[in-house]
C-alpha cells in the first residue's frame, strides 16, 4: 500500500471513530457559538450537540455565573422555535432575566423534584424525545453509571443535556463529552458610563472527549458572545449582580 493511501486510510478511521462517539463533522448548518478558543478545543472545532455537558461550581454566585453562560448557549440552540426542559428540585431562577441572555423564558418548561434521583429521572425521560432541543438539570452530584444512562438516552434522540453539579463532595469520571467550569469577573461598562456593564466570565473546559482542554475569558454582549480583551476594558468596572438570574 502506498504511503498516501495509508494516510487516507488513517484519516478515515478518525473520521469514522469521531462519528461513532457522536463528535459532529464541520457542516453548514452548524451552529457557532463565538467561543473562540474554547470552541476550538472540540473535535472539529464544533461544539457537540447530541451530547452531555457537564458543568462544575463550588459557591452559589459561581452556579448563578453557569447559568447565565450555560443560558447562553441556549439561546443559541434555541433559536429556531426550539424547546428546553429545565429541572431541579429548588425553583432559584427568575426566569424573566433569561431573556437578557438571548433565551426565550416563554420556550423552557421549568420542572421542580424534591429529590436528586427524581432530577435524574425526569432528565433521563426528557432527554428520550426528539421534540425537545436542550434539558438541563441542577444536582449535587453526578456518577459514571448515572451519567452513562443519559448518554445512551442523547445517542438516540440527538437532544443536548446540560448537567450542573452545585457543590459536588467529588468530580467522579463521567461519560460526558465536556467538563466545564465557569467563574464571574468583573463586568465591562462602557467607557464614561456608570452601572452595571456585560457579564463576563472565566471559563474553562477542564475536559474533553477526544479534544484538549482549553480555558478563555467569555464576556455576554447584546449580539452574543465575544472573546475577552485588554482592549474592552473601560475606565471602570463593575461587578455583575448574577443574583438577577436566582
Amino acid at each position: 500500500m502506498m504511503l498516501e493511501d495509508k494516510q487516507a486510510l488513517i484519516r478515515k478511521l478518525k473520521r469514522d471513530l469521531l462519528a461513532w462517539q457522536g463528535v459532529p463533522e464541520r457542516s453548514s448548518d452548524e451552529i457557532a457559538m463565538d467561543l473562540g478558543p474554547l470552541e476550538k478545543a472540540f473535535p472539529n472545532g464544533t461544539f457537540p450537540k447530541g451530547v452531555i455537558h457537564e458543568f462544575v461550581s463550588f459557591s452559589r454566585m459561581d452556579s448563578a455565573a453557569s447559568c447565565g453562560f450555560i443560558v447562553g448557549i441556549l439561546g443559541k440552540l434555541m433559536q429556531n422555535a426550539g424547546i428546553c426542559i429545565w429541572i431541579s428540585s429548588v425553583q432559584t431562577v427568575f426566569p424573566s432575566a433569561i431573556s437578557t441572555f438571548g433565551a426565550d423564558p416563554a420556550s423552557i418548561i421549568f420542572v421542580s423534584m424534591k429529590q436528586q434521583k427524581d432530577v435524574l429521572w425526569a432528565m433521563e425521560e426528557a432527554l428520550k424525545c426528539p421534540g425537545i432541543t436542550a434539558v438541563l438539570a441542577e444536582i449535587h452530584q453526578l456518577d459514571f453509571v448515572q451519567s452513562r444512562r443519559l448518554q445512551l438516552a442523547v445517542e438516540k434522540s440527538k437532544v443536548t443535556g446540560f448537567i450542573l453539579q452545585h457543590n459536588p463532595k467529588l468530580l467522579l469520571a463521567t461519560t460526558c463529552a465536556a467538563r466545564w467550569k465557569v467563574t464571574s469577573l468583573p463586568s465591562q461598562s462602557d467607557e464614561g458610563l456608570p452601572g452595571i456593564g456585560n457579564p463576563c466570565w472565566n471559563v474553562e473546559l477542564l475536559k474533553v472527549r477526544n479534544g484538549t482542554a482549553a480555558k478563555g475569558k467569555i464576556v455576554w454582549t447584546p449580539k452574543g458572545f465575544k472573546i475577552f480583551s485588554n482592549k474592552d476594558v473601560g475606565s471602570k468596572n463593575w461587578n455583575y449582580n448574577y443574583q438577577n438570574l436566582g
